[in-house]
């Protein structure tokens, strides 16, 4: 199928909300969007080799309308990854490098004073930045100061840009992929929690396994480059994000993401395992509001991918380290014990009861 086609196929299927389509209708949708999905995970695994819980962690992302931030080592594809993506999805697309003298200018734009050469007349015109793309990389982002880091915060929040008392819309979709060194320390600053809690998953990039690695060493030292092709375009991410919100979400499948966010919070009731649970013992600050959303969006997403129009208990677990692991703040004794944020998310998982599943 060609790209027009793909992109057209999904608007198509999603002109309707969910409440005005017949349940054939509706499984015609989650079909289309699981049809999609896959072939958007195909092209990028033409160019993105191995990867496969990164890839689908970043689409998930993309549907549910959320900003990633992708953890690993240089060399591990982070960057191909994220301008394949663009490609496959026709958007524009721009790349920031932050670096220690970064100024907030340099990302989202300044005004300038322009002559108008028929008058002679000046005045200030708005020059944008690079975040004014709708696919936005944010490479080693923790190498700018605080100051330019927290120029990304309404782009990624309110999708708006707002410079000397005027505020400029930004084009949806709109996606910010940040990626940051765990090793190299020198030179970075951490990321403020107000901006972690803006990206709805931090996704650890791991090393290649054998075969995929000699795959890579065939792509990039020999003749052939593959690339990807566009199969959706920013109509059809919106209208597939729009059938993500429609997913249906049964009240106790609420009520146990509500916990699990309630579980990460020390000192309180709700804190899992009690008094002397992991969460008092090894948690400084829980997670916020903003991770109840991405649970239940990412589980959405989850089960449209498994072609179902309902999220349940499992699609929740399955991206409950994504959307915790940046949102819990570790004390010294957790790394005094060198207990690491997932291990506390599985822990969490094991003390939370999800309660009968209803039919």
């Amino acid at each position: 199928m060609s790209g027009s086609v793909g992109r057209s196929e999904l608007s198509q299927r999603t002109n309707m909300t969910h409440q005005e389509m017949t349940p054939e209708q509706v499984k015609a949708a989650c079909e289309s969007f699981r049809s999609t999905f896959g072939k958007l995970r195909g092209e990028i695994g033409k160019v993105v080799v191995g990867h496969a819980d990164v890839v689908e962690a970043v689409l998930i992302s993309l549907f549910a309308g959320g900003n990633v931030l992708l953890e690993g080592v240089p060399g591990l594809g982070k960057t191909l990854l994220v301008r394949t993506l663009a490609r496959t999805l026709s958007l524009p697309f721009s790349r920031i490098q932050f670096t220690p003298d970064l100024m907030p200018a340099d990302v989202i734009g300044t005004n300038v004073v322009m002559e108008d050469p028929a008058t002679g007349r000046r005045k200030f015109e708005f020059q944008k930045g690079p975040i004014f793309a709708q696919v936005v990389l944010a490479d080693e982002i923790n190498r700018a100061t605080p100051k330019t880091q927290s120029a990304l915060l309404e782009a990624m929040q309110e999708r708006s840009v707002t410079v000397a008392g005027v505020t400029y819309k930004l084009e949806k979709p709109f996606l910010v992929l940040a990626t940051q060194n765990p090793i190299e320390q020198e030179g970075t600053y951490p990321l403020p929690e107000a901006q972690l809690d803006r990206f709805i998953f931090k996704i650890v990039v791991g090393y290649s396994k054998l075969d995929d690695l000699i795959t890579i060493l065939d792509r990039t030292t020999g003749q052939d480059s593959p690339d990807a092709d566009p199969v959706l375009d920013g109509p059809g991410i919106l209208k597939g994000q729009e059938l993500v919100r429609g997913v249906i979400v049964a009240p106790h499948v609420k009520d146990y993401v509500a916990r699990l966010v309630l579980a990460t919070h020390p000192g309180t009731q709700t804190a899992a395992g009690g008094t002397d649970g992991p969460t008092n013992k090894y948690i400084r600050c829980g997670a916020s509001p903003r991770a109840a959303q991405a649970l239940l969006l990412g589980a959405k997403v989850k089960a449209l991918i498994d072609g179902r129009f309902h999220a349940s208990y499992a699609d929740v677990k399955s991206i409950a380290a994504l959307s915790l692991r940046h949102r819990l703040l570790m004390n010294f004794e957790a790394e005094a014990d060198k207990i690491d944020p997932d291990a506390i998310v599985r822990q969490i998982l094991e003390l939370t009861p999800t309660g009968p599943e209803k039919k």
